[in-house]
């Protein structure tokens, strides 16, 4: 076994011996959705810190902790804070949570994260289903020797998102009357926000929202054999389609505003999961 495997499997083993819990879905909470946990019935908890070997998240506002429980009746395992690739960590080690979940069990992957609008038809607090994506200056996160346990060395990438829990969330939308828009995510590096000419390069790669996260986890899931679906949260108008600077806070706040309608969006869809077969 490889270094990255060996890593994943030290780290598995150190989940296993305090988390008996067995997850069916696993969703990854980001900006805006931190205090999900007060939504569900939570059954345990597990700080980063106290796995051997797991990298911590260091972005303000993210708790760092795994949280085991139940939406309704769909064992959920939720990232109270993800691992970012611009905090310095490699590429093996940010995706090394959404293996470590398939690995607990969790056959359905849902992100969740905040962007940047570059679609002119966007607004601050917009949902938009993620229906496919592109990666940008982020390295794929399967470059070096394949994980043979883990997936085929060239996976097909077509429908990375699965079309269908992505009708259930456009369903769970509909009948919630919360407004959903649709489109493709871009992932770059970070952490510098992106300049107008990148904007405008994105616009015309076909990008509808930017942000620093969730295609390179959405690859690794994919890889791993992992049913997937994302929403991102449009916090702000990407650079230069709005005359105010770009902050960390805006986002946040966006977010936070946003968080309300979100919860609820993800927790109907996460009941609706729960009637698929495997």
């Amino acid at each position: 076994m490889g270094e990255i495997y060996d890593k994943l499997i030290r780290c598995h083993e150190s989940v296993a011996k305090r988390i008996s819990f067995k997850p069916r879905v696993a969703l990854v909470l980001g900006s805006g959705l931190g205090d999900y946990g007060n939504d569900i019935k939570i059954e345990d908890t597990l700080p980063y810190e106290e796995i051997d070997g797991f990298p911590v998240s260091t972005v303000p506002g993210h708790k760092g902790r795994f949280l085991f429980g139940y939406v309704k009746d769909v064992p959920v395992v939720c990232m109270q804070g993800r691992v970012h690739y611009y905090e310095g960590y490699p590429l093996s080690d940010v995706v090394l949570p959404t293996r470590l979940m398939h690995m607990m069990g969790a056959k359905i992957l849902f992100l969740t994260n905040a962007s940047g609008g570059i679609n002119l038809d966007f607004s601050a607090g917009d949902f938009m289903l993620i229906t496919d994506h592109i990666s940008c200056f982020a390295p794929n996160p399967l470059i070096g020797q394949n994980i043979d346990e883990l997936g085929t060395r060239f996976p097909d990438m077509s429908s990375v998102y699965d079309k269908e829990l992505c009708d259930l969330v456009r369903a769970s939308a509909k009948d919630l009357g919360i407004g959903i828009k649709e489109g493709v995510y871009v992932q770059l590096t970070g952490p510098s926000f992106e300049t107008p000419a990148e904007i405008r390069m994105l616009k015309a790669l076909g990008a509808d929202a930017v942000g620093m996260s969730t295609v390179v986890e959405a690859i690794a899931a994919n890889h791993c054999g992992m049913r997937i679906c994302g929403i991102s949260c449009v916090c702000n108008l990407a650079a230069g389609l709005s005359p105010n600077p770009l902050t960390h806070e805006e986002v946040q706040e966006a977010a936070n505003a946003a968080a309300p309608l979100f919860k609820k969006l993800v927790t109907d869809s996460i009941i609706r999961f729960g009637g698929l077969h495997d």
